[in-house]
Protein backbone atom coordinates (compact mmCIF):
# COMPACT_ATOMS: atom_id res chain seq x y z
CA UNK A 1 0.00 0.00 0.00
CA UNK A 2 1.26 3.47 -0.86
CA UNK A 3 2.65 5.01 2.34
CA UNK A 4 1.48 8.61 1.84
CA UNK A 5 -1.08 9.76 4.41
CA UNK A 6 -2.13 12.55 6.76
CA UNK A 7 -2.25 11.51 10.41
CA UNK A 8 -4.70 13.66 12.40
CA UNK A 9 -4.39 13.93 16.20
CA UNK A 10 -7.77 15.16 17.48
CA UNK A 11 -6.50 15.45 21.06
CA UNK A 12 -4.11 18.12 19.81
CA UNK A 13 -7.01 19.90 18.10
CA UNK A 14 -8.80 20.06 21.44
CA UNK A 15 -5.62 21.24 23.12
CA UNK A 16 -5.18 24.08 20.65
CA UNK A 17 -8.81 25.11 21.17
CA UNK A 18 -8.23 25.12 24.91
CA UNK A 19 -5.19 27.36 24.43
CA UNK A 20 -7.31 29.79 22.39
CA UNK A 21 -10.03 29.80 25.03
CA UNK A 22 -7.47 30.46 27.75
CA UNK A 23 -6.17 33.48 25.85
CA UNK A 24 -9.68 34.96 25.79
CA UNK A 25 -11.34 33.84 29.04
CA UNK A 26 -14.20 36.31 28.77
CA UNK A 27 -15.14 35.38 25.21
CA UNK A 28 -17.14 32.63 23.60
CA UNK A 29 -15.29 30.50 21.04
CA UNK A 30 -16.48 29.92 17.49
CA UNK A 31 -14.26 27.30 15.83
CA UNK A 32 -13.80 27.88 12.11
CA UNK A 33 -13.93 24.53 10.30
CA UNK A 34 -14.48 25.68 6.72
CA UNK A 35 -12.62 24.06 3.78
CA UNK A 36 -13.23 20.62 5.30
CA UNK A 37 -11.72 21.68 8.60
CA UNK A 38 -8.67 23.21 6.88
CA UNK A 39 -8.06 19.84 5.25
CA UNK A 40 -8.33 17.87 8.49
CA UNK A 41 -11.94 16.71 8.01
CA UNK A 42 -14.75 18.99 9.12
CA UNK A 43 -16.92 16.23 10.59
CA UNK A 44 -14.06 14.79 12.64
CA UNK A 45 -13.04 18.28 13.77
CA UNK A 46 -16.59 19.20 14.81
CA UNK A 47 -17.07 15.98 16.75
CA UNK A 48 -13.73 16.44 18.49
CA UNK A 49 -14.54 20.04 19.46
CA UNK A 50 -18.10 19.50 20.67
CA UNK A 51 -18.08 20.79 24.20
CA UNK A 52 -14.90 22.81 23.63
CA UNK A 53 -16.37 25.27 21.12
CA UNK A 54 -19.55 27.28 21.64
CA UNK A 55 -20.29 27.30 17.90
CA UNK A 56 -18.78 26.44 14.53
CA UNK A 57 -18.33 28.45 11.35
CA UNK A 58 -18.16 27.37 7.72
CA UNK A 59 -18.12 29.26 4.44
CA UNK A 60 -21.03 27.75 2.55
CA UNK A 61 -24.41 26.10 2.86
CA UNK A 62 -23.01 22.91 1.33
CA UNK A 63 -20.35 22.72 4.05
CA UNK A 64 -23.01 23.25 6.71
CA UNK A 65 -25.27 20.58 5.21
CA UNK A 66 -22.48 17.99 5.45
CA UNK A 67 -22.15 18.70 9.17
CA UNK A 68 -25.87 18.68 9.87
CA UNK A 69 -26.30 15.41 7.93
CA UNK A 70 -23.53 13.93 10.10
CA UNK A 71 -25.48 14.79 13.24
CA UNK A 72 -23.61 17.93 14.30
CA UNK A 73 -26.29 20.04 15.98
CA UNK A 74 -24.16 22.82 17.53
CA UNK A 75 -24.77 26.44 16.49
CA UNK A 76 -23.35 26.89 13.00
CA UNK A 77 -22.64 30.16 11.18
CA UNK A 78 -22.44 30.66 7.41
CA UNK A 79 -19.55 33.12 7.24
CA UNK A 80 -20.32 34.29 3.70
CA UNK A 81 -24.07 34.33 4.22
CA UNK A 82 -26.60 33.29 1.57
CA UNK A 83 -25.55 33.32 -2.08
CA UNK A 84 -29.15 33.58 -3.31
CA UNK A 85 -32.54 34.13 -1.65
CA UNK A 86 -33.42 30.42 -1.66
CA UNK A 87 -30.45 29.72 0.61
CA UNK A 88 -32.28 31.41 3.46
CA UNK A 89 -35.08 28.83 3.35
CA UNK A 90 -32.64 25.95 3.60
CA UNK A 91 -30.56 27.75 6.23
CA UNK A 92 -33.59 28.03 8.46
CA UNK A 93 -34.63 24.44 7.79
CA UNK A 94 -31.16 23.31 8.90
CA UNK A 95 -31.09 25.64 11.92
CA UNK A 96 -28.15 27.72 10.65
CA UNK A 97 -27.12 31.26 11.50
CA UNK A 98 -26.43 33.48 8.49
CA UNK A 99 -23.96 36.32 8.19
CA UNK A 100 -25.46 39.37 6.48
CA UNK A 101 -22.48 40.75 4.57
CA UNK A 102 -24.02 43.17 2.07
CA UNK A 103 -27.14 45.13 1.15
CA UNK A 104 -28.42 42.42 -1.19
CA UNK A 105 -28.43 39.80 1.54
CA UNK A 106 -30.16 42.22 3.89
CA UNK A 107 -32.93 42.77 1.34
CA UNK A 108 -33.22 39.02 0.70
CA UNK A 109 -33.71 38.35 4.38
CA UNK A 110 -36.36 41.06 4.69
CA UNK A 111 -38.28 39.54 1.78
CA UNK A 112 -37.74 35.86 2.59
CA UNK A 113 -40.83 33.67 3.11
CA UNK A 114 -39.64 32.25 6.42
CA UNK A 115 -41.97 30.71 9.01
CA UNK A 116 -39.95 31.85 12.01
CA UNK A 117 -37.05 34.02 13.18
CA UNK A 118 -33.77 33.57 11.35
CA UNK A 119 -30.71 34.05 13.53
CA UNK A 120 -28.17 36.32 11.88
CA UNK A 121 -24.89 38.14 12.33
CA UNK A 122 -24.19 41.53 10.80
CA UNK A 123 -20.80 41.91 9.14
CA UNK A 124 -19.14 45.32 8.81
CA UNK A 125 -16.31 46.15 6.42
CA UNK A 126 -13.82 48.10 8.52
CA UNK A 127 -10.89 47.80 6.11
CA UNK A 128 -10.59 44.29 4.67
CA UNK A 129 -12.75 45.33 1.70
CA UNK A 130 -14.02 41.88 0.76
CA UNK A 131 -17.40 41.51 2.43
CA UNK A 132 -19.39 43.60 4.86
CA UNK A 133 -21.62 46.62 5.11
CA UNK A 134 -20.24 50.13 5.41
CA UNK A 135 -19.83 50.88 9.12
CA UNK A 136 -21.79 54.10 8.55
CA UNK A 137 -24.79 51.93 7.69
CA UNK A 138 -24.55 49.66 10.74
CA UNK A 139 -27.34 51.31 12.75
CA UNK A 140 -29.73 51.45 9.81
CA UNK A 141 -29.02 47.78 8.97
CA UNK A 142 -29.60 46.74 12.57
CA UNK A 143 -32.85 48.67 12.76
CA UNK A 144 -34.09 47.05 9.55
CA UNK A 145 -33.28 43.62 10.93
CA UNK A 146 -34.87 44.40 14.27
CA UNK A 147 -38.04 45.58 12.49
CA UNK A 148 -38.22 42.40 10.39
CA UNK A 149 -40.53 39.83 11.97
CA UNK A 150 -38.43 36.89 10.77
CA UNK A 151 -34.94 38.25 11.51
CA UNK A 152 -33.15 37.77 14.80
CA UNK A 153 -29.91 39.81 14.84
CA UNK A 154 -27.49 38.53 17.47
CA UNK A 155 -23.90 39.56 16.72
CA UNK A 156 -21.97 42.22 14.78
CA UNK A 157 -18.62 41.14 13.37
CA UNK A 158 -15.70 42.32 11.31
CA UNK A 159 -12.52 40.75 9.94
CA UNK A 160 -8.95 41.98 10.25
CA UNK A 161 -6.73 42.28 7.19
CA UNK A 162 -3.29 42.43 8.84
CA UNK A 163 -3.64 41.09 12.37
CA UNK A 164 -0.50 38.98 12.06
CA UNK A 165 1.59 42.13 11.41
CA UNK A 166 1.89 43.24 15.00
CA UNK A 167 3.96 46.34 14.30
CA UNK A 168 1.37 47.93 12.01
CA UNK A 169 -1.53 50.18 13.03
CA UNK A 170 -4.27 48.80 10.76
CA UNK A 171 -5.73 46.31 13.23
CA UNK A 172 -6.16 48.96 15.90
CA UNK A 173 -7.71 51.30 13.34
CA UNK A 174 -10.16 48.63 12.20
CA UNK A 175 -11.09 47.87 15.79
CA UNK A 176 -11.77 51.55 16.48
CA UNK A 177 -14.05 51.81 13.42
CA UNK A 178 -15.90 48.66 14.46
CA UNK A 179 -16.46 49.76 18.05
CA UNK A 180 -17.58 53.21 16.94
CA UNK A 181 -20.04 51.78 14.42
CA UNK A 182 -21.60 49.33 16.90
CA UNK A 183 -21.68 51.59 19.95
CA UNK A 184 -25.12 51.46 21.53
CA UNK A 185 -26.39 48.56 19.40
CA UNK A 186 -27.76 45.64 21.45
CA UNK A 187 -25.52 43.10 19.72
CA UNK A 188 -22.66 40.92 20.85
CA UNK A 189 -19.38 41.71 19.08
CA UNK A 190 -16.82 39.53 17.28
CA UNK A 191 -13.55 40.57 15.64
CA UNK A 192 -10.61 38.34 16.62
CA UNK A 193 -9.24 35.88 14.08
CA UNK A 194 -6.34 33.54 14.89
CA UNK A 195 -3.48 36.07 15.13
CA UNK A 196 -5.65 38.48 17.09
CA UNK A 197 -6.71 35.72 19.49
CA UNK A 198 -3.05 35.03 20.23
CA UNK A 199 -1.61 38.52 20.41
CA UNK A 200 -4.33 41.20 20.57
CA UNK A 201 -6.45 40.80 23.73
CA UNK A 202 -8.12 44.16 23.05
CA UNK A 203 -9.88 42.52 20.08
CA UNK A 204 -11.35 39.52 21.92
CA UNK A 205 -14.76 41.09 22.70
CA UNK A 206 -17.72 38.68 23.07
CA UNK A 207 -16.78 36.06 20.46
CA UNK A 208 -13.40 34.93 19.13
CA UNK A 209 -13.20 33.11 15.79
CA UNK A 210 -9.99 31.05 15.63
CA UNK A 211 -9.37 28.97 12.54
CA UNK A 212 -5.77 28.34 11.51
CA UNK A 213 -4.36 28.24 15.03
CA UNK A 214 -6.70 25.37 15.94
CA UNK A 215 -4.76 23.16 13.55
CA UNK A 216 -1.50 23.82 15.33
CA UNK A 217 0.58 26.34 13.41
CA UNK A 218 1.17 29.91 14.46
CA UNK A 219 -0.15 32.66 12.16
CA UNK A 220 2.36 35.04 13.77
CA UNK A 221 6.06 35.40 13.02
CA UNK A 222 7.59 32.14 14.17
CA UNK A 223 9.77 33.83 16.76
CA UNK A 224 6.81 35.41 18.57
CA UNK A 225 6.11 33.65 21.89
CA UNK A 226 2.32 34.03 21.60
CA UNK A 227 2.30 30.98 19.33
CA UNK A 228 4.12 28.81 21.86
CA UNK A 229 2.11 25.80 22.98
CA UNK A 230 0.34 25.14 19.70
CA UNK A 231 0.83 21.57 18.47
CA UNK A 232 0.43 20.47 14.85
CA UNK A 233 -2.70 18.39 14.40
CA UNK A 234 -1.62 16.95 11.04
CA UNK A 235 1.47 14.87 10.32
CA UNK A 236 1.85 14.65 6.53
CA UNK A 237 3.93 11.52 6.04
CA UNK A 238 5.24 9.14 3.42
CA UNK A 239 8.30 6.93 2.89
CA UNK A 240 11.37 6.50 0.76
CA UNK A 241 10.68 4.32 -2.30
CA UNK A 242 14.10 4.47 -4.00
CA UNK A 243 17.68 5.52 -3.27
CA UNK A 244 20.36 6.14 -5.89
CA UNK A 245 23.89 7.51 -6.14
CA UNK A 246 24.58 10.15 -8.80
CA UNK A 247 27.86 11.74 -9.88
CA UNK A 248 28.69 15.42 -9.63
CA UNK A 249 27.21 17.31 -12.56
CA UNK A 250 24.14 15.13 -13.03
CA UNK A 251 20.70 16.77 -12.87
CA UNK A 252 17.64 15.51 -10.99
CA UNK A 253 14.00 15.75 -11.97
CA UNK A 254 12.01 17.57 -14.64
CA UNK A 255 13.87 20.37 -16.36
CA UNK A 256 17.16 19.52 -14.68
CA UNK A 257 16.73 22.41 -12.26
CA UNK A 258 18.83 20.77 -9.53
CA UNK A 259 22.38 19.73 -10.41
CA UNK A 260 24.64 17.77 -8.06
CA UNK A 261 27.71 19.78 -7.06
CA UNK A 262 29.31 16.65 -5.62
CA UNK A 263 28.67 12.91 -5.74
CA UNK A 264 25.25 12.71 -4.13
CA UNK A 265 22.75 10.26 -2.72
CA UNK A 266 19.15 10.96 -3.77
CA UNK A 267 16.08 9.50 -2.06
CA UNK A 268 12.79 9.36 -3.93
CA UNK A 269 9.68 9.85 -1.76
CA UNK A 270 6.12 8.79 -2.60
CA UNK A 271 4.44 12.20 -2.39
CA UNK A 272 3.84 14.93 -4.91
CA UNK A 273 1.53 17.76 -5.83
CA UNK A 274 -1.41 15.41 -6.40
CA UNK A 275 -1.07 14.44 -2.74
CA UNK A 276 -1.00 18.04 -1.48
CA UNK A 277 2.73 18.78 -1.52
CA UNK A 278 2.98 22.04 -3.50
CA UNK A 279 4.47 21.91 -6.98
CA UNK A 280 6.05 25.33 -6.38
CA UNK A 281 8.17 24.15 -3.44
CA UNK A 282 11.76 25.23 -4.01
CA UNK A 283 14.83 23.03 -3.89
CA UNK A 284 16.40 23.31 -0.46
CA UNK A 285 13.09 23.22 1.41
CA UNK A 286 13.42 20.87 4.36
CA UNK A 287 11.99 17.36 4.49
CA UNK A 288 12.41 15.04 7.50
CA UNK A 289 13.91 11.65 6.61
CA UNK A 290 14.23 9.35 9.62
CA UNK A 291 13.55 12.46 11.71
CA UNK A 292 16.48 14.40 10.24
CA UNK A 293 16.32 17.40 7.94
CA UNK A 294 17.31 16.96 4.31
CA UNK A 295 16.78 19.37 1.38
CA UNK A 296 14.37 18.90 -1.47
CA UNK A 297 16.33 18.37 -4.70
CA UNK A 298 14.62 19.26 -7.97
CA UNK A 299 11.05 19.90 -9.02
CA UNK A 300 8.06 18.36 -7.29
CA UNK A 301 6.38 15.78 -9.53
CA UNK A 302 2.75 14.71 -9.46
CA UNK A 303 3.39 11.67 -7.25
CA UNK A 304 7.03 11.95 -6.12
CA UNK A 305 9.72 14.22 -4.75
CA UNK A 306 13.47 13.76 -4.63
CA UNK A 307 15.57 14.62 -1.58
CA UNK A 308 19.32 15.02 -1.15
CA UNK A 309 20.25 12.67 1.70
CA UNK A 310 24.00 12.75 1.11
CA UNK A 311 24.74 14.17 4.56
CA UNK A 312 22.44 11.78 6.44
CA UNK A 313 23.29 8.33 7.79
CA UNK A 314 22.43 5.58 5.32
CA UNK A 315 18.85 5.85 4.03
CA UNK A 316 16.90 2.82 2.81
CA UNK A 317 13.71 2.06 0.96
CA UNK A 318 10.85 2.13 3.45
CA UNK A 319 12.40 4.72 5.75
CA UNK A 320 9.81 7.20 7.10
CA UNK A 321 9.49 10.73 5.73
CA UNK A 322 7.63 13.66 7.24
CA UNK A 323 6.65 16.45 4.85
CA UNK A 324 5.26 18.65 7.62
CA UNK A 325 4.17 18.24 11.23
CA UNK A 326 6.29 17.81 14.36
CA UNK A 327 9.71 19.51 14.02
CA UNK A 328 8.75 20.82 10.57
CA UNK A 329 5.90 23.36 10.75
CA UNK A 330 3.58 23.57 7.77
CA UNK A 331 4.17 27.32 7.71
CA UNK A 332 7.89 26.76 7.19
CA UNK A 333 7.21 24.45 4.24
CA UNK A 334 4.79 27.04 2.88
CA UNK A 335 7.53 29.67 2.89
CA UNK A 336 9.55 27.38 0.65
CA UNK A 337 6.66 27.13 -1.79
CA UNK A 338 5.77 30.83 -1.90
CA UNK A 339 2.43 30.46 -0.12
CA UNK A 340 0.96 30.09 3.38
CA UNK A 341 0.23 27.17 5.65
CA UNK A 342 -3.46 28.01 5.25
CA UNK A 343 -3.26 27.02 1.56
CA UNK A 344 -1.25 23.87 2.19
CA UNK A 345 -3.64 22.53 4.81
CA UNK A 346 -6.85 23.52 3.05
CA UNK A 347 -5.50 22.17 -0.24
CA UNK A 348 -4.93 18.65 1.05
CA UNK A 349 -6.75 16.54 -1.58
CA UNK A 350 -9.24 13.76 -0.92
CA UNK A 351 -6.81 11.33 -2.57
CA UNK A 352 -4.53 11.52 0.48
CA UNK A 353 -5.88 9.19 3.18
CA UNK A 354 -6.56 10.63 6.65
CA UNK A 355 -5.92 8.52 9.72
CA UNK A 356 -7.44 9.73 13.01
CA UNK A 357 -6.37 9.31 16.60
CA UNK A 358 -7.23 10.99 19.87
Amino acid sequence: MRPTRARIDLARLRGNAALAAARAPGSRLMAVIKADGYGHGAIAAARALEGAADAFAVATLDEAAVLRDAGIDAPLLLLEGPFEPADLVEAQARDLTVNITGPEQLAWLEAAPLPGPQRCWLKLDTGMHRLGLDPADARDAYERLAACAHALPEVACTHFARAEELDRPETGEQLERFLAATRGLPLALSAANSPAVLARPDTHLDWIRPGYLLYGDTPLPRSHPAGDGLLPVMQFESAVIAVREIPAGDAVGYGGSWVARRPSRIATVAAGYADGYPRTTASGTAVLVNGQRAPLAGRVSMDMITVDVTDLPPVHVGDPVRLWGDDLPVGEVAEGSGTTGYELLAGMPARTPREYAG
